[in-house]
């Protein structure tokens, strides 16, 4: 998924002058944009230096091996929050050392928004315009992908009369909402007071604020606990025969409820990841998978009623929580020392 975005972010920052062939980009990932980052790098001739989550597995590192690209993984935890402040602090370690370094910030330079425009676009020319609203369902993240995909979409379904919600679309083109997904235990949209103890989905939250994340983009927020998006893996596998990992089940699961919510809209999800890594610990238990049709998020007002294993809640485009601003205490990790 990522790949469209690390390739339009390189390809900006050598045009303009801010990193030459050659040169390090480093940054910091649980896997997917690292293998992304590593296609880049390797496409335009730079090197590649990875800080990466403790959930990289072998196939992952063997991939990045191959690249070229050089792997510091972080050791074993369960702990999110634990897991992100030691990449965090790896990386302002890094940059002492090697100010030449670029560090790429996918969490907070919003050229990562750059390479969506064009999905956003096939998106548009894919879905009906006959004014019935378009949903896009995704996790959160970095904010990078469902961000910049619900802003080019709104902007190519406006005709410059209606909002920046979308509505009063261009030949009839309906209104785009936006709908994130969330780990239990993420600060992102305020559910870091509720821990899940089975596992973190760390492509999809965050322990610290990222700047990349415009909350009021978003219409509504679903928090899924692991069983909930295990249960959306298997059945994707067993219905439509797609292999994919827990943040697409999680995804998967919220967009069903929300089309059924809308059936004569449309809706997008975004499938991130493929399920390779998650062979033991999601589909060895399949067993255990709940069929999405009996599940259902608990729908709450206030982010005090989070509750597992599924709750949905209205955003309406509020701000961030005060824990999820950039410019926080917890703000200040975004850059380096």
């Amino acid at each position: 998924m990522k790949v469209v975005s690390a390739l339009a972010a390189v390809r900006q920052l050598l045009e303009s002058g801010k990193v030459r062939r050659g040169d390090t980009l480093l940054d910091s990932s649980s896997g997917i944009y690292a293998y992304a980052l590593a296609l880049a790098c390797h496409r335009y001739g730079m090197r590649c230096h990875i800080i990466g989550s403790t959930t990289v597995d072998h196939t992952l590192r063997t991939q990045l091996a191959v690249l070229g690209a050089h792997l510091e993984q972080m050791p074993p935890s369960s702990d999110l929050r634990l897991d992100q402040k030691r990449r965090v602090a790896r990386v302002r370690e890094i940059l002492r050392a090697h100010p030449e370094y670029h560090w790429m910030r996918q969490y907070h330079d919003d050229v990562h928004y750059l390479g969506y425009r064009a999905i956003a676009e096939r998106i548009h020319a894919a879905a009906p315009v006959d004014g019935s609203p378009l949903t896009l369902v995704g996790g959160v993240g970095s904010g990078a992908s469902t961000g910049a995909l619900a802003r080019y979409l709104r902007e190519v379904r406006s005709d410059g009369a209606g909002g920046a919600d979308g509505t009063d679309g261009a030949g009839g083109a309906g209104p785009v909402r936006l709908a994130g997904v969330q780990p239990f235990g993420s600060v992102t949209f305020g559910s870091e007071h509720v821990a899940d103890p089975e596992i973190i989905i760390a492509g999809i939250g965050s322990s610290i604020p990222f700047g990349n994340v415009t909350h009021t983009a978003y219409d509504t927020v679903h928090w899924l606990s692991f069983h909930t998006a295990l249960s959306g893996s298997v059945e994707l596998l067993r219905r439509h025969a797609v292999f994919a990992g827990l943040s697409t089940g999680a995804g998967y699961a919220a967009a069903r409820w929300e089309h059924a919510r809308e059936p004569g809209g449309t809706t997008v999800f975004i499938a991130p990841d493929t399920g390779h890594r998650y062979v033991d610990t999601v589909f060895a238990r399949h067993r255990e998978a709940a069929d999405l049709d009996d599940l259902a998020p608990r729908t709450v007002s206030s982010l005090d009623d989070l509750a597992m294993p599924w709750t949905r809640m209205e955003w309406n485009g509020a701000p961030a929580p005060a824990p999820a601003s950039v410019g926080t205490d917890a703000g200040a990790a975004k850059e380096p020392a």
